[in-house]
């Protein structure tokens, strides 16, 4: 049976997006479900939210399976000083009829690609604005455009659809500086923007080197997001329900751009079965709209 390797990502809820959705496509649920609980479970021990019985070893050992289908784990060395190693997710093969699937953890899914390591990957939609997307004068907003931003000079790596795991960047404003913070409002704007230093690439290509004229980054330094957009006034963040926004005095306003999980290609490194077990992945998504 041929072998399809897919990297993943090791740990969060990206991975448990592809977990769903390969388990749905396999019938493998409560496998998947195992290797969510445990990688919660060492996450809380990671955190002190929980106290573990046995050491990390010994952990990592009662988790091995000599079953060539059974999940893996691997430890991740935490760059936190203090922090101890964490259990991570290294591999598991799924059997998906014609193909075995073989997810590979990688601590950067994208960047595999980019290195010609894999044909097929899940990542963050993020990075893929962070690192390759082309800036222009108009704004971005959906997936479907990604593809047509990106330099083929720059990279071999195309989206093929997303998980739907979808949250939104979005902008928030204090109601001294807008009350419905909007595109065509930041266009109109002079000012601070705040937002996170990682971001400032991915909020450059939403909104569009245009609406960037008279634009000043304000970045939250040691505050939480929502705290530092408001002292600033104007912002974009991860919103998830808003509440936290509401907490401090924030308007919610237009969903920028969906950051959700991703499935991405690399043509130059597809071989056979990869365009089949992609259609597969995305489901309902079609392949072939993203261009």
């Amino acid at each position: 049976m041929t072998t399809i390797r897919v990297a993943v990502p090791r740990k969060g809820r990206p991975l448990e997006a592809v977990l769903e959705r390969v388990a749905a496509l396999a019938g493998v649920e409560d496998r998947a479900d195992e290797v969510a609980s445990t990688l919660r479970y060492e996450k809380a021990i990671t955190k002190d939210n929980q106290t573990a019985q046995s050491g990390v070893y010994d952990r990592l050992a009662d988790y091995s399976d000599t079953d060539s289908y059974a999940p893996e784990y691997t430890l991740l060395r935490d760059a936190r000083p203090g922090m101890p190693r964490r259990v991570v997710f290294d591999s598991m093969t799924v059997d998906i009829g014609e193909y075995d699937l073989q997810l590979v953890g990688r601590e950067e899914p994208f960047r595999s690609l980019r290195k010609h390591e894999f044909a097929l990957g899940f990542d963050a939609a993020d990075l893929v604005l962070e690192e390759v997307v082309r800036i222009d004068a108009e704004p971005l907003s959906s997936l479907d455009e990604l593809n047509d931003r990106i330099d083929p000079k720059d990279t071999d790596v195309r989206v093929v659809g997303g998980l739907g795991d979808t949250v939104y960047h979005t902008l928030l404003s204090t109601p001294d500086v807008s009350e419905e913070p909007t595109r065509e409002f930041v266009e109109r704007y002079d000012g601070p923007l705040c937002i996170s230093p990682r971001y400032e690439r991915l909020v450059r290509a939403v909104l569009g080197s245009r609406a960037m004229d008279g634009i000043e980054f304000r970045y939250p330094d040691d505050q939480e997001e929502e705290a530092a957009i408001a002292s600033v006034g104007l912002g974009v963040y991860l919103t998830v329900t808003g509440s936290t926004a509401r907490d401090h005095g924030l308007r919610i306003g237009e969903q920028l751009f969906p950051s959700q999980t991703v499935l991405l290609e690399n043509p130059a490194e597809a071989g056979e079965g990869v365009q089949e077990v992609a259609e597969q992945i995305v489901g309902g998504i079609e392949t072939t709209a993203i261009q």
